[in-house]
């Protein structure tokens, strides 16, 4: 298994484009460590390929790396770009459904899938992100802005933040890279009740609450 992974969330002509690396580590169950977040705004697709495909040859990466890469929106195209150059991309299809299914490298998951495996990682302090990273606070907040709440009557739950607030790209590149690290365990997430705690270069915050009714 590769020792990195690299989430990609491709913004629209006017989003923000995120990118992050987490780097596993091994253990009783892997840890991940944020290791660099970036995000641009308004970058053509072709400069975006040159410049992760550059990344993923790197001598930290080349090899010891998965690409994750959304391709709900405009995802697609770009994916078939980055294997025209050379790279094995894990596309991701973001949906609001129960399944989780595969055909060949391009994957459909829930959001309530990505968003279940952020708040394992937090609250069983598998997710480290470090308070020297610049967008470090900024992924802090967006993983805040983040509300869970449960229907009383259809008991689905819905995702006030997800992909509707005005930016909450940095926390769907990091769940996507979590999500790919941790899919090949064997035991299901579990979905928690109890809000999960941050700590980037400070005191305990809290993400990712589901309100069930009572």
């Amino acid at each position: 298994m590769v020792k990195f992974v690299v989430g990609l969330d491709l913004g629209q002509a006017s989003d923000y484009t995120a990118l992050s690396i987490l780097e596993r580590l091994p253990g009783k169950e892997y840890t991940y460590h944020v290791r660099h977040l970036e995000r641009t705004r308004g970058e053509p697709y072709p400069q975006i390929v040159d410049k992760v495909s550059s990344m993923m040859h790197s001598p930290a990466l080349d090899g010891n790396a998965a690409l994750v890469v959304d391709q709900t929106g405009v995802g697609a195209p770009v994916v078939d770009m980055f294997q025209k150059a050379g790279l094995k991309p894990i596309g991701i299809f973001i949906h609001g459904g129960d399944k989780t299914s595969n055909e060949g490298s391009t994957w459909r998951v829930p959001k309530r899938s990505l968003v279940g495996v952020l708040q394992v990682l937090l609250q069983t302090d598998r997710l480290k992100v470090a308070s020297r990273l610049p967008l470090g606070p900024v992924l802090s907040q967006e993983m805040l802005n983040f509300k869970c709440k449960i229907d009383p009557v259809t008991s689905h739950d819905s995702y006030s933040a997800w992909r509707e607030a005005d930016h909450d790209d940095l926390v769907l590149s990091v769940a996507m890279a979590a999500w790919y690290g941790e899919r090949s365990r064997p035991k299901p997430i579990p979905r928690f009740t109890q809000p999960a705690q941050i700590s980037v270069g400070g005191g305990p915050r809290y993400v990712g609450n589901c309100d069930y009714p009572n």
